[in-house]
Order: structure tokens, then C-alpha cells, then sequence
């Protein structure tokens, strides 16, 4: 199995998702068990803070990187092309950029315990943003808020000479920076 292909086995798909889910379990227990019960509001304003700033990087990211960057902007059009395909960020590099880009910055101007709960925002961010990624390509929409975010996401990939609504979780900065597409 290779960790940095960007198509992956059904099973090294699933395990991206655990990783996570497992990632973001142990950060809260580490920080509700050892993190000190008088820093907890803070903690819990990071937490916030982590997981609000996650749906801006989540604009940029999609925005400036996958759609304007080479060899990323490459790699994201095959997902356009092949939208069903179990393709995603390789786990070690989204995790890597997380603690390089996240963790580390905010531990230079921030408590440890403050980090961390920057840093479990974002991971929380990352994972709604991978299981709403994933709704949207292959799960039924039951839910009226599924319905919407699938499309919206539909719009994305079929905006050609246009792209917009470049938000998976949420289209707020979308209608913050009029790339909603266009009619929305």
C-alpha cells in the first residue's frame, strides 16, 4: 500500500477516516484528563477558534491551491474528472500540514494546552469536512442540509470556465468572496 498515491484502496480510504476520528478522540480525552480544569473556557475557545478558522483554510485551500497551484490543480482535476473515485489527500500529508502549519505556530505564540485545542479545531474541521466531502460523492441525502451541501457541491463540478462554490462544509465564504457561481 502506498501512503502517498492520491487514488486509494477502499481500505486505505476507511483508514484515513479512522485515523482521524481516532486523532481527534484521543486529542479531547488528552485535554479534557490532563489539560488544567482552570484553562478549560480557554481550551474550549481554541477548540472554537480551530474549528471556525478550519472552514476559511477549507475555502483557501480548495480556492488558490487545488484550483490554482500546479501539481495540485493536476491532481484536484482528476477528482473532477472521476468524481467517484477514492481519491483524497494521502493521510501523511494532511496530518504532516496540520501539525507543521497548525500545531506548531500556535504552540510559538500560544500555551501548549492552548495549541492543542487550536490544533483539535482544525482536525475536527478537516474530518467534518472529509465525511461531508465524501456524502456528497456517495452517500443517499436523506437530510435537507445533505441535500443542499450535495448541490452545491454538484455546481462546483460542473462549473467549467467558471468555478465557484468552492466550500464543501459551508458556503459562507463562498458569498463572503462572490464565488458562489453563477445565479447564487
Amino acid at each position: 500500500m502506498d501512503i502517498f498515491t492520491l487514488e486509494h484502496s477502499r481500505r486505505a480510504y476507511r483508514a484515513d477516516f479512522v485515523l482521524y476520528i481516532l486523532a481527534v478522540g484521543m486529542l479531547v480525552a488528552f485535554l479534557l484528563l490532563d489539560g488544567p480544569r482552570a484553562k478549560w473556557p480557554e481550551i474550549a475557545g481554541f477548540a472554537l477558534l480551530g474549528l471556525a478558522g478550519w472552514t476559511g483554510i477549507e475555502y483557501a485551500l480548495h480556492r488558490f491551491v487545488l484550483h490554482g497551484m500546479q501539481p495540485f490543480k493536476r491532481w484536484h482535476a482528476e477528482h473532477h474528472d472521476r468524481p467517484a473515485a477514492l481519491i483524497c489527500t494521502p493521510t501523511i500529508l494532511s496530518a504532516t500540514l496540520i501539525f507543521t502549519l497548525v500545531f506548531l505556530p500556535s504552540l510559538l505564540w500560544a500555551s501548549f494546552w492552548s495549541a492543542c485545542a487550536l490544533t483539535l479545531g482544525v482536525l475536527t474541521g478537516y474530518l467534518a469536512y472529509a465525511v461531508t466531502h465524501h456524502a456528497t460523492h456517495h452517500w443517499r441525502a436523506d437530510s435537507a442540509w445533505l441535500k443542499r451541501r450535495k448541490r452545491w457541491h454538484a455546481q462546483h463540478h460542473h462549473q467549467v470556465n467558471q468555478p465557484g462554490c468552492f466550500g464543501v462544509t459551508s458556503a459562507f465564504w463562498d458569498h463572503v468572496f462572490a464565488s458562489a457561481g453563477p445565479g447564487r
